[in-house]
This record gives structure tokens, sequence and C-alpha cells, in this order.
């Protein structure tokens, strides 16, 4: 191959170009290697809940202080919280961050076990989490963005107080 001066100058070039986006690539990939799932809050950043529904029972703010009542008039409430109860329920919904599930998750997802539907200010659609158990582990899917979370028995009594998680059985 019979190239000139300003030929080979461009091949070094082109192969050294070549070279780098190959190693730079080569490099975040070798470096990210197996990562622990990212965690991400569950509500969004400064959200203002205004309403927190179970199946069972809606939660709202009334000025500054929270209320519950129950959705089906002659149906027994699982969980009889205080006002203070309330507000912590809300609390932990609102700083709560858990790891995201980044590879398909085994669950059903034509039956959740519970679910619960916040109306935020600022917001024209309520958020959506339904509570799933597979594989041994429950699972938070956020209906919206089709975000998974991971979490144990014990994030998802605080969550979900009002669910009897000893009926939940066992998969």
């Amino acid at each position: 191959m019979r190239l000139g001066r300003k030929g080979w100058n461009n091949v070094i070039i082109f192969s050294m170009l070549i070279m780098i986006f190959f190693l730079n690539g080569w490099h975040k990939q070798f470096l990210s290697g197996e990562q622990e799932p990212t965690l991400q809050g569950v509500l969004p950043t400064q959200s203002f809940v205004l309403t927190l529904s179970f199946v069972d029972q809606k939660i709202e703010r009334i000025g500054t202080s929270w209320r519950t009542t129950a959705i089906k008039k002659d149906v027994p409430v699982f969980w009889q919280p205080s006002e203070q109860q309330l507000q912590e329920l809300v609390n932990i919904w609102q700083g709560i961050q858990l790891p995201v599930v980044n590879e398909s998750v085994v669950f059903n997802p034509n039956a959740p076990l519970f679910v619960a539907t916040f109306e935020l200010a600022g917001e024209s659609l309520p958020w959506v989490y339904l509570l799933y158990k597979g594989n041994n582990q429950y699972y938070l899917l956020e209906k919206s963005t089709q975000r998974v979370f991971a979490l144990d028995i014990t994030i998802a009594t605080q969550l979900f107080p009002s669910f009897d998680f000893s009926q939940s059985g066992s998969n």
C-alpha cells in the first residue's frame, strides 16, 4: 500500500481515535462491573402529600394535621392509627429510599398484594404503588414510571401498616 505522508498521517489519526473510543468504552465497562442497585426516593423529592389511600382507608391532610376514614362503610379497618402515627407514615413514604431492581423480576403483575395511592400537590394524576411478593422478597411497583423497588418485610410493614402480612402466603 503506497500512501503519501498526508495519507499515513490520516491513518494514524483515525487509528488513534478508534483506539481512544475503544479504551474509553472498555474502561467504563470494566470499572462498572457488578454495582449495587442504586437507591432512589419512592416519592418525588419535595413532594407535598395531600392524601394517601389504601384499599381499606383514606388518610388525608386537614390543615396541618391528618385524619383517616374508612373507604367502605361497615368494613372493619385493620389499622387504627393516632394522628402522630399518620404523620410518621407519611414521613416514611416521603423520606424512604429503596434499591431499584433493574433485572426482570418474577412476580404475577395481575395479583398485587396491596395498593397505595398518593395525591400530591401540583400533580394532576395520582401516584400508584403496588406491593407484590415474589422470589421470597417484596417488590414495590410505581405504576406510572414502571420502576420496581426491592424491599424486605420490615420496610413493607412500615409502608403498608393496614395490610395483614401473615395472610400474604409464601411464594
